[in-house]
């Protein structure tokens, strides 16, 4: 029974089998089909398209090129004899020339405002004092710019209305050209510059120039001129600052004296002058006196 019943299992084992590949099989065969419906639907659509499109063309058949335009006759407006191109109108100052001006004074302000003015000699002073005070960021540097740039506007306001009553306003009406402009608006500076500058400093750089000294102060080149008066506001601010320094010098040496006598050697003695400094030029209004002398040096 047993043998029987293993070749019944086995029998009925390879029937499953073989009904299980045959289904398998017939669906794979079916899949091909259905995916190669809409292939084949979208290529006859296609085909039937082209000829569509082929018979319209063979139906209109080709068309010839077109005949080109004449040219048109000229404009009645023609140029004028000068056809040249201007920027500027006649009678008063060119555009671009004013643009290119405003540009090269924009250049060269900074350089002017420190060397031609009285900047210089007031940013020095007030920079010593602020190191013989022994505070060497109060006031701070924006501060002591300011200040200074507000007083060269006090110093410079006559010259300033000079300049621009001479050479810029009629440069700016039309009624000079630039270089006749700049010619006028240079006397007023060079007035002032003469005014405050030592014959010492200009025979200085004329000889360093190597040219022959002039036989009148207005004769002076203004290349000159320039270094020589920027030599002269130093020398001034120098003197300036070496009459500030000298109550600060002997605060700071009573200060150490007293430390020293006391056996205070570890104890900085800037640390204990400063607040007798600050104390000593409020008390004498430093900062009037200051303005006041710089203001009085150039009259």
């Amino acid at each position: 029974m047993n043998p029987n019943r293993a070749r019944l299992g086995g029998a009925m084992l390879l029937a499953a089998a073989w009904l299980v590949l045959g289904a398998h099989t017939a669906h794979a065969a079916e899949r091909p089909v259905h995916a190669a419906s809409p292939a084949a639907a979208q290529a006859a659509v296609q085909a039937a398209v082209q000829t569509g499109a082929r018979t319209a063309v063979q139906a209109a058949g080709p068309t010839g090129p077109t005949q080109p335009n004449d040219p048109g006759a000229p404009s009645s407006k023609a140029v004028t004899s000068d056809p040249a191109v201007t920027v500027s109108v006649p009678g008063q100052p060119s555009r671009v020339l004013q643009v290119i001006l405003l540009i090269t004074v924009l250049g060269v302000a900074p350089a002017a405002l420190l060397l031609c003015t009285s900047f210089t000699k007031i940013v020095v002073v007030l920079s010593l004092t602020r190191s013989a005070l022994g505070t060497p960021s109060i006031p701070p540097n924006q501060v002591l710019i300011g200040l200074a740039l507000f007083l060269s506007l006090f110093v410079m306001g006559p010259t300033v209305d000079a300049v621009q009553r001479q050479g810029i306003t009629p440069y700016a009406n039309g009624s000079k050209t630039a270089v006749q402009a700049y010619r006028a608006a240079s006397v007023p500076l060079r007035e002032f510059m003469l005014k405050h500058t030592r014959d010492e400093e200009l025979a200085l750089m004329t000889k360093a120039a190597d040219r022959p000294l002039p036989k009148a102060r207005d004769d002076v080149e203004l290349r000159t001129l320039v270094p020589a008066f920027v030599l002269s506001e130093l020398r001034g601010a120098f003197i300036i600052g070496f009459v500030i320094f000298i109550p600060f010098l002997v605060v700071d040496l009573v200060v150490s004296a007293i430390l020293m006598s006391l056996g205070m050697v570890m104890l900085p003695p800037s640390l204990v002058s400063l607040p007798f400094k600050l104390l000593l030029f409020v008390l004498v209004d430093g900062w009037s006196l200051i303005v006041t002398t710089l203001l009085g040096s150039y009259r």
